[in-house]
């Protein structure tokens, strides 16, 4: 009987440890939702998971979803590997989120692609434009959009979608239309004013969500919105009819990047997750699935005659906002635009 029960008490001990073990082999990442979680889940992480035999533990959310997330779990980190576009991770670095990337390969990527002290690192460009249904437009005769000045066409009229202020592509509008009447960062006023007085009457709605933008798409009620190559890419691919247009003002850039998360015990494949994304494999599957620019000198892509992708001349000329004078005050003007723009 006493073999019996050290026995059990073996096999007891031996469950629990292969129960831990088995809770090791998570990686945690945050990263955006929509098409970029389903490209992430299917094509991107199942060969990382077999090479190292990690599961994936994946929490969607926008880039200032997850840099709060980051913040609200400071004293304990749950996340191990965090995708965030690149304004928001310059605040995650200063707040001290993010650890130095280890074994990067410095010499294929584009310089822009790195961060300060390799804190962070791109893993795709993409460009701010207008999007539109090409479909309507035939049908109705319109041009396609050109210029950021088309938006305020009231023919538009409650028919136009645009993220919000605390949405990279919503910042970058408000950036261009401050620019485009003398200001810029550091003088933001114009920018408020020409949503409140004549883009805003245009707007169906302020939406933040990928989702919900493509149904919105999808049922008719939009026609046009201010949005990323990569998303228009991926909804074209769903058979969508996208056009997508680089303003002749000129397209932002948006990095979209990642860095390990700093934490006191971090996961030992946090570090290789993050130098597999940025593998000439890896930046072809993201350019051809996603739609993004590739930071990899050494990934092969082709152009998208549907979505034209950031790459060559139309990445060289994309628009790079101040995110120094951006982050200072961003919570201030998410507060303005809330109060002035989304009422």
């Amino acid at each position: 009987m006493k073999k019996v029960v050290v026995a059990l008490a073996a096999i007891a001990v031996g469950a629990g440890a292969a129960s831990a073990a088995q809770a090791q082999q998570k990686l945690v990442v945050a990263g955006y939702g929509g098409s970029f979680e389903d490209i992430m889940r299917q094509d991107i992480f199942p060969p990382f998971a077999k090479q190292h035999g990690v599961e994936l533990d994946y929490v969607a959310g926008n880039s200032t979803n997850t840099v709060a997330r980051l913040q609200a779990q400071k004293s304990n980190q749950q996340v191990d590997v965090a995708i965030i576009d690149d304004g928001p991770m310059y605040q995650a670095i200063a707040l001290g989120f993010c650890a130095p990337i280890q074994g990067l390969p410095a010499a294929d990527l584009y310089e822009a692609a790195r961060y300060k002290d390799d804190k962070a690192v791109a893993i795709g460009i993409v460009a701010t434009g207008i999007m539109y249904n090409k479909k309507l437009f035939d049908e109705r005769k319109w041009a396609a959009p050109t210029s950021w000045d088309d938006l305020k066409d009231p023919k538009y009229k409650k028919q136009l979608v645009v993220p919000p202020l605390n949405n990279t592509y919503g910042l970058h509008a408000v950036v261009q239309y401050a620019r485009a009447k003398g200001g810029g960062e550091k003088k933001i006023d114009a920018g408020f004013d020409t949503f409140k007085n004549e883009v805003g009457p245009n707007v169906l709605v302020y939406e933040p969500s990928p989702g919900k933008m493509t149904e919105l798409f999808s049922s008719g009620q939009a026609s046009i919105a201010v949005w990323g190559s990569g998303r228009a890419k991926a909804f074209a691919d769903t058979g969508f009819p996208v056009g997508f247009v680089y303003p002749r003002e000129g397209a932002y850039a948006l990095l979209s990047s990642v860095c390990p998360v700093a934490k006191e015990k971090p996961n030992p494949v946090a570090q290789a997750f993050v130098q597999y994304l940025v593998t000439p494999e890896v930046q072809a599957k993201l350019a051809t699935s996603y739609g993004y620019g590739p930071v990899n000198k050494k990934a092969e892509v082709k152009d998208d005659p549907r979505v034209p992708l950031p790459v060559g001349e139309r990445a060289a000329k994309l628009i790079v906002i101040d995110w120094d004078t951006v982050n200072q005050n961003r919570d201030a003007w998410n507060k303005r635009w809330t109060r002035e723009i989304e009422r």
